[in-house]
């Protein structure tokens, strides 16, 4: 069974029962239940139409639906009276479209559009979608439900915002991996078929920057699971093929030469990627970009992270000088400053604000290595 043509079906789908008279909820329910068909009976019965088997599927399961619940007896006589869609009728990629918009809704908070955009869009079930999020399925199921009220009165003709899709789409990426679901790589997917129905420089931006920075993961953890910094990373284990891509994707949108936040952190990524050793890094460069991104979002994290790029082009007093403007209560500050700190020689106040931000990690991996950092640097001072 092809389970990966199974995963770009949903939203084709719900669109079109969506035009055909159901509401999204209902659509979105029938649909979720014609998956689970599908997924008992392809693989002895594989259909030779995969799109039209599904179409029917969640059309008969929306049908025993309305014809179950008593309070919908006018929409049971709407539906029954109609015939069901043609797969061929409907122009699915403006609906798909439309159906990113919908789960992207600026009415939803960011935690129930990433679960309804996963479901309705991506085709992972709640039972995926809560072990990746490290919930129980029944809070997830909950979030979705109220995530699908939310949106049942928005119609699919309405104009969408592609700010809100690509926010939502940012968020699942940084997920990573957990549970059985690996949400990077669904962020990935599901952007590219973004970028296939929507010509706008954002959406290749994002796109670049899922690819530049999934090609470095085989080489961001050890053998161990330990953390190991972009510096120590080795290189040759990074992705070359999903670098080339990223870059030229990030290549085509800025030469549009209407530059956009995701564009500034794919160049950002490209030039680290670019690199062939840690020393060869154009630092000067990625200070021009962050500057770049901050004027674009005035962002803290960014301001934060071009802190830790001066550091590195102008020298550790520098950065830190420019770290001295930042709020401290930032998340990271107090790693950020033991790194420059230690590059400034200065061992005594990099061990104690390494030992501080280990104290406040957001991540067992990011407190162990931060651990890690503080025992080196208390080491080197004994010997």
């Amino acid at each position: 069974m092809d389970e990966a043509l199974l995963r770009t079906l949903p939203p084709t789908v719900i669109s079109i029962l969506v035009r055909r008279g159901a509401d999204f909820a209902a659509a979105e329910d029938a649909v979720q239940e014609a998956l689970v068909t599908a997924l008992r009976v392809w693989p002895d019965d594989p259909p030779r139409d995969p799109k039209g088997w599904l179409i029917t599927v969640a059309w008969r399961k929306f049908i025993d639906a309305a014809r179950a619940d008593s309070s919908r007896r006018n929409r049971e006589m709407l539906v029954e009276s109609e015939p069901g869609p043609d797969p061929d009728e409907i122009q699915t990629e403006d609906d798909t479209l439309q159906l990113y918009f919908l789960c992207a809704h600026p009415s939803l908070t960011p935690a129930s559009a990433v679960a309804l955009t996963l479901r309705a869009v991506g085709g992972l079930t709640t039972r995926q979608i809560a072990q990746a999020y490290l919930v129980p399925e029944a809070t997830m199921a909950q979030r979705i439900s109220r995530a699908k009220r939310t949106v049942s009165g928005v119609q699919l003709n309405q104009p969408g915002d592609v700010a809100t899709v690509l926010r939502v789409l940012y968020l699942v990426f940084n997920e990573g991996y957990s549970g059985d679901v690996d949400l990077a790589a669904e962020a990935i997917r599901l952007t590219r078929q973004v970028a296939a129905r929507i010509a706008h420089e954002e959406v290749a931006g994002l796109l670049a920057l899922m690819l530049l920075h999934h090609a470095r993961r085989p080489a961001r953890t050890g053998p161990d699971g330990r953390l190991v910094p972009l510096a120590e990373q080795d290189r040759s284990l990074w992705d070359t093929r999903l670098i080339t891509e990223g870059i030229g994707v990030l290549q085509a949108a800025l030469r549009r030469d209407n530059l956009g936040e995701f564009q500034a952190q794919a160049a950002i990524a490209a030039l680290h990627a670019d690199a062939q050793t840690a020393e060869e890094t154009d630092w000067a460069q990625i200070v021009e970009w962050y500057d770049e991104l901050v004027e674009l979002t005035d962002s803290p994290v960014a301001r934060l992270n071009r802190a830790v790029a001066v550091g590195e082009a102008d020298g550790p007093q520098a950065g830190l000088a420019a770290l001295a403007e930042l709020d401290p209560s930032l998340p990271r500050y107090t790693a950020v400053a033991a790194y420059l700190h230690e590059r400034d020689a200065d061992l005594v106040t990099a061990a104690r604000l390494y030992a501080d931000a280990a104290r406040m990690a957001p991540s067992l991996p990011e407190r162990d290595h931060l651990t890690r950092q503080t025992a080196r640097l208390n080491a080197q001072l004994r010997g």
